[in-house]
C-alpha cells in the first residue's frame, strides 16, 4: 500500500475509534471527503450539520443539499447568524475564533441531543500554516479534526477524492464571505451581499478560483494569473466593472499578485502575530 492509501487507511480506522459523529459539512473539497469516508465507515452512526448564514452562499447551501439527498446522508441545518455574535461586526482578528465558538458550540448540542459522541471538522493539514483562529475554537471545544489526524493535505485529499468520483476533487477553495473584509472594516448584510454578487458574476464568467476582497467602497479582484488577460479583456472588464458598480462598489481593481488563500492575513503574519 502506497503512503497516499495508507493515510486514507488510518483516517477510516481513526473514524471507526470515534463510533459516531456529527460532521461539520459546508460542500468544499475537505468536508465532502470527510463526510463521504465517515458514511462509508460508519453508515448510519454519521450525519451533517450545515451552518445557513448571510456569510454562506446560497449556492453553497444548496449543494450541502444536494450532495446529502444523493448520498443519503442526514442533514440538518442550523440558523447561525454571525452578525448576531457580540463584536463579530468589527471584525477583530480572532474573527474566525468567535464565529467557530459559536457554530462548533450549537453543532456539539446538536450531537449531544442526537447522541453522538463526537463532532468533526474538516481542517487538514495546510491549515496549520495560515493564521487560523477558529482552530482555537476547534481546539477548545474537543471537536476532532480527522483529516489532520491522518496528515492529509488539500492535494492528497483532491486526489483521493478524484479516485473516489466526488464532484469536489476540483472545485475551487471557498472561504466564509466574511474572509473578504479587511481586519477592522465593519461587516454588514449588506456588504456581505456586496461581495456575493461579485463573485458569483466572476464565476458566471468562467473565472475559476475567485476572491472579491473589500476595502471600504473597493473591490480587489483575485484571480489565477493565467486568466488575467481574460479579465482585463474590453468586453470582460466592462462587464465585470459595470455590475460591481452596480451592486454598490465605487472602485474596482485587479490584484497583480493574483489569487491567494488568506491574503487578508498578511499584515498579520508580517508583524509575527500568528
Amino acid at each position: 500500500m502506497d503512503a497516499l492509501h495508507e493515510k486514507k487507511q488510518k483516517l477510516e480506522t481513526y473514524l471507526k475509534e470515534l463510533g459516531s459523529v456529527a460532521v461539520a459539512f459546508s460542500s468544499g473539497v475537505d468536508s465532502t471527503f470527510l463526510l463521504k469516508v465517515a458514511k462509508e465507515v460508519l453508515n448510519d452512526n454519521v450525519f451533517a450539520v450545515t451552518a445557513k448564514s448571510c456569510s454562506f452562499p446560497g449556492r453553497e447551501l444548496s449543494e450541502t443539499k444536494a450532495f446529502c439527498k444523493k448520498e443519503g446522508i442526514r442533514q440538518i441545518i442550523v440558523e447561525s447568524e454571525e452578525l448576531d455574535i457580540d463584536g463579530f461586526r468589527q471584525n477583530p482578528k480572532n474573527r474566525c475564533y468567535l464565529c467557530k465558538h459559536e457554530l462548533f458550540t450549537k453543532i456539539g448540542n446538536i450531537a449531544k441531543e442526537n447522541g453522538v459522541k463526537y463532532v468533526v471538522e474538516g481542517s487538514n493539514m495546510d491549515d496549520l500554516g495560515d493564521y487560523r483562529p477558529g482552530l482555537q475554537a476547534v481546539a477548545e471545544l474537543g471537536v476532532k479534526s480527522p483529516l489532520r489526524e491522518a496528515k492529509l493535505t488539500k492535494e492528497e485529499i483532491r486526489l483521493l477524492s478524484k479516485e473516489m468520483d466526488l464532484p469536489t476533487w476540483s472545485k475551487p477553495s471557498f472561504a466564509c464571505l466574511a474572509s473578504r473584509f479587511v481586519y477592522g472594516e465593519t461587516i454588514s448584510e449588506e456588504k456581505l451581499s456586496m461581495v456575493d454578487q461579485a463573485e458569483q458574476l466572476l464565476l458566471d464568467l468562467g473565472f475559476h478560483q475567485v476572491r472579491v476582497r473589500i476595502h471600504g467602497d473597493m473591490a480587489r479582484i483575485e484571480i489565477l494569473p493565467d486568466e488575467f488577460p481574460k479579465l482585463v479583456s474590453e468586453e470582460i472588464r466592462e462587464k465585470v466593472t459595470s455590475k460591481l458598480k452596480e451592486v454598490g462598489f465605487s472602485y474596482v481593481t485587479m490584484d497583480l499578485l493574483g489569487y491567494r488563500t488568506g491574503s487578508m492575513n498578511e499584515t498579520i503574519l508580517k508583524d509575527g502575530k500568528n
